[in-house]
């Protein structure tokens, strides 16, 4: 038996066939056109998914479900895409509209939880609980619990990245001060790094920024720390410390068994993971039971591709 699953994206909607194994056998991509009416948008992704089945010469019977990751709250009981940011598809029935072009089950879930539900099919080892954080343009996550997606009663549950790390801190992007996300975001550490670069010019990291920041990066204070710069290092421990702060705060009210850290900058390994499991184990509630294990999350970008697949598993 066979997943479709849909990933979509401000820029581009991709989509694969999944095996029951979490292989990928399959891939296409068409370009999202964010700002299209909802109706053209579902339509494209239904004959995505279509598209998907075809070209690989899967029969409908053999295909179990399509699921569609989105960026933004969604009701699978209904179908409904509730709200998204940055696609015109808030208040649109998606289900109905896929189903026009494929006849097959449809699932709908926010992408990051797409992503924990991804992680999670594909540990190594089977556990009960589960919390996935990913480090991006914000915080995003997903909650695994008791073996299953945990959404919460409106399906919106797991936007880990909105518990507060100081009242009146940084502005956030959902309007509200001291959010995790706005110390802990690869923004975040963009801004920092920034910061340091502007009020120390003649510091390497100023040096390394370019002349207009244009050089700039998530990556720039970790490569200057990891070449002896006292001054990246510096900035990279107080991130990391922000992000101990929110993952200590996860572990102290879930307990889970695993909490993986996933986004572009966990390819930092143990350069980011050996300080934050330090500055967790020195902060979280203490106790002589079994701790929670921090990892680095394996999947990259296919992680809500694969758990959007297995909505419906």
């Amino acid at each position: 038996m066979y997943y479709i699953g849909i990933d979509v994206g401000g820029t581009n909607i991709k989509a694969g066939l999944v095996d029951e194994e979490g292989a990928i056998v399959y891939r296409a991509q068409t370009p999202t056109l964010a700002t299209r009416p909802g109706e053209e948008i579902g339509a494209d992704i239904g004959r995505l998914a279509k598209k998907v089945a075809e070209e690989s010469g899967t029969a409908l019977s053999e295909i179990h479900s399509i699921g569609i990751g989105m960026p933004g709250a969604c009701s699978d009981e209904t179908g409904m895409v509730l709200y998204t940011a940055n696609i015109n598809i808030s208040g649109f029935p998606l289900r109905e509209a896929v189903q026009k072009e494929i006849p097959l089950p449809v699932h709908l879930g926010n992408d990051a939880n797409c992503a924990a539900l991804g992680e999670y099919y594909m540990l190594d080892e089977k556990v009960s609980d589960m919390v996935f954080i990913t480090l991006g343009t914000g915080v995003g996550g997903g909650l695994v619990l008791n073996g299953k997606l945990y959404t919460g009663f409106n399906g919106i549950a797991g936007e880990v990245g909105h518990i507060m790390l100081r009242h009146d801190g940084e502005k956030c992007g959902c309007g509200r001060r001291g959010c995790w996300e706005a110390y802990a975001s690869v923004t975040a550490l963009i801004r920092q790094t920034r910061a340091f670069a502007e009020a120390n010019p003649d510091s390497a990291v100023a040096k390394s920024c370019g002349a207009d920041f244009s050089e700039l990066s998530g990556k720039t204070a970790f490569a200057l720390a990891k070449e002896g710069d006292a001054d990246a290092q510096q900035i990279v421990d107080a991130w990391i410390r922000y992000v101990a702060d929110g993952v200590t705060d996860m572990i102290n009210i879930f307990q889970p068994e695993i909490l993986l850290v996933g986004g572009a900058i966990s390819r930092e390994g143990d350069t980011l993971l050996v300080p934050l499991r330090e500055r967790v184990e020195a902060e979280m509630y203490k106790s002589c039971v079994p701790q929670t294990e921090i990892r680095i999350a394996s999947l990259g970008n296919d992680a809500g591709l694969i758990g959007a697949a297995f909505l419906g598993k």
